[in-house]
């Protein structure tokens, strides 16, 4: 008998009452706003209770095309945390509809261990992405309405860098022209689009600690600059923040969910880690601390990108300390990141392990570098055998770390009993003591070299000439003591792709730097990062259908 599909599983759960889930974390019915019967908005005041839990970190060795399973082992964390008689809840981000409907299909993670309801999850959920494209997109068009009425912040349109929103993946509008059509059609410009995960409201509205906090930053948002002075103008020169605010009024309260075993699941937010912070938002983090004893949280892609981003942006925005760091891996993807093809993953191979653990490693030394210490995930698939899993157990207690087997995705909490005993281990013993990797009043130049030295291992970094004039403007704009949040390849620990493993004696190229002003942090971009992903051949849309009784199918 085959094994049910992710879809399958979770039409076929029975939720439990949005209510009863509330109730698990001490939230009454006047801070609950259900959206049906098995999902609400938390409408409790933002930023105000008493932290009370303890902080775990779920990251993962660089991503393979074999997939590694964050979101999986997360869940399957916190519903093993339960099984262990702990109260726990899991924060997590929202996905993004155009990766869902191009390649990387759902991301509520899988099998046994999944947040539910999957559907609504993945596609329209309680309207936050909506909404953030609403704000990012009203802002663009007060942004051409003042050009079309005069310019009277007198604009250098060669300056202005905000593009416009879609939470779809569609490279036909990454460059685009607007203003067309005639003088009442407004002030023709080249502009484009970028998906919302990459909108810097989608940035703000994830690291605001408050409505007070959301403003600022929103009124903070750098658009251009002055002819002639160079000046910055920003919305607040708009007088647009309140009317972002009030778009964004309903998104800024996180989502309430469940797991298949009922345990308490938070999202919010969705940044993509290569381009973005790759985390949920501050305020979901915070409220899971103050409602529960363990809050498991994860960040996007590998620890390079995603768990770096979380560490020295997140955290220090929003003063949390982790206090264990779960780093996940599968023998599949250790084997490609050993050079072993994708059709021969289900042989056993026990070099090919050897070959691809030191991306394993490097991720493992990186986490040593915050201070942190944790546990190795290793999601077990039954194609694995012993010799390759001994590999692993071994290699890692050379490096101090404890490996425990991830059998979440068949098993749910029942799965990750062991992994979530382990975590609580790392815990008791206070062997963690975060720290930041860098100080913020570095300057950007040397916040990026020891960035790129110590996370992703390089032997230096190279500034083209636009990048170094970005340094001046940065400074100019006193934006200089801002964290870097550095847009790179999530596919190799380099800015080239194709780089598989560990490499070594590379460096790293920054061909521009963008700032975020009103996120609080400037993007150094290396390699062809970009903005608007683009559907793949065959795209995940092709799969999806709805029944005549109305139930979908092909969202896997």
């Amino acid at each position: 008998m085959s094994f049910p599909s992710d879809l399958e599983i979770a039409l076929n759960a029975t939720a439990q009452p949005i209510q009863d889930i509330a109730d698990k974390l001490g939230l009454t019915p006047d801070v609950i706003r259900p959206y049906g019967h098995d999902k609400a908005k938390i409408v409790r005041p933002l930023g105000k209770g008493k932290v009370k839990g303890k902080l775990i970190l779920v990251t993962a060795i660089s991503p393979t095309k074999a997939g590694e399973g964050k979101t999986t082992t997360s869940i399957a964390l916190a519903q093993g945390l339960g099984k262990l008689g702990k109260e726990g809840c899991v924060v997590l981000r929202e996905p993004s509809m155009g990766p869902v409907m191009g390649i990387k299909g759902g991301a509520a993670g899988g099998g046994y261990s999944q947040v539910i309801p999957m559907v609504d999850i993945n596609l329209h959920f309680t309207g936050d992405l909506h909404a953030i494209t609403a704000a990012h997109n009203l802002l663009a068009a007060m942004l051409d309405n003042h050009l079309h009425f005069g310019n009277k912040l007198e604009f250098e349109p060669r300056t202005i860098l905000y593009k416009r929103v879609l939470d779809m993946n569609d490279r036909s509008l990454r460059h685009i022209m607007v203003g067309m059509g005639g003088r009442t059609m407004g002030v023709p410009r080249e502009a484009g689009f970028d998906i919302t995960a990459a909108s810097e409201i989608m940035a703000i509205l994830c690291l605001a600690n408050d409505f007070t906090d959301l403003k600022e930053r929103l009124g903070n948002i750098l658009l251009g600059q002055r002819r002639k002075t160079g000046e910055g103008i920003y919305a607040r020169d708009l007088e647009a923040q309140g009317a972002l605010a009030v778009v964004l009024k309903d998104a800024m309260y996180p989502n309430l969910v469940q797991t298949l075993e009922g345990t308490p699941a938070i999202l919010h937010g969705g940044p993509f880690a290569n381009i973005a912070q790759g985390t949920n938002s501050v305020v979901a983090t915070r409220m899971g601390l103050e409602l529960a004893d363990y809050v498991v949280t994860e960040a996007g892609f590998g620890a390079d990108l995603g768990a770096e981003k979380f560490l020295d942006i997140k955290c220090g925005y929003a003063g949390l300390r982790p206090e264990a760091v779960v780093v996940v891996a599968t023998i599949r993807a250790l084997k490609m990141q050993g050079g072993e093809k994708f059709e021969d993953l289900k042989e056993p191979n026990v070099g090919a392990v050897k070959r691809g653990m030191p991306n394993l490693e490097k991720h493992l030394e990186s986490m040593g570098h915050y201070g942190l210490k944790g546990v190795v995930a290793l999601n077990n698939f039954a194609t694995d055998s012993d010799e390759e899993i001994q590999a692993v157990v071994d290699r890692c207690a050379e490096l101090g770390w404890r490996v425990e087997l991830s059998k979440g995705h068949p098993l749910g909490g029942a799965g990750a009993t062991d992994l979530a005993q382990a975590v609580l281990d790392v815990i008791d013993s206070g062997e963690s003591d975060f720290r930041p990797l860098y100080d913020w009043n570095l300057t950007v130049k040397e916040k990026i070299e020891i960035v790129a030295k110590k996370i992703y291992g390089a032997s230096g970094v190279n500034f083209t000439k636009a990048a170094m004039k970005d340094l001046k403007r940065i400074k100019r704009l006193g934006c200089d003591k801002f964290p870097v949040c550095i847009a790179k390849t999530p596919l190799s620990l380099s800015d080239d792709p194709k780089l598989m493993g560990r490499p070594e004696g590379f460096e790293i190229t920054v061909r521009e730097i963008e700032i975020a002003n009103g996120a609080g942090f400037v993007v150094p971009i290396t390699g062809d990062v970009m903005r608007m992903p683009g559907l793949p051949r065959v795209p995940g849309a092709c799969r999806m259908d709805v029944g005549d009784d109305g139930r979908v199918v092909g969202l896997d």
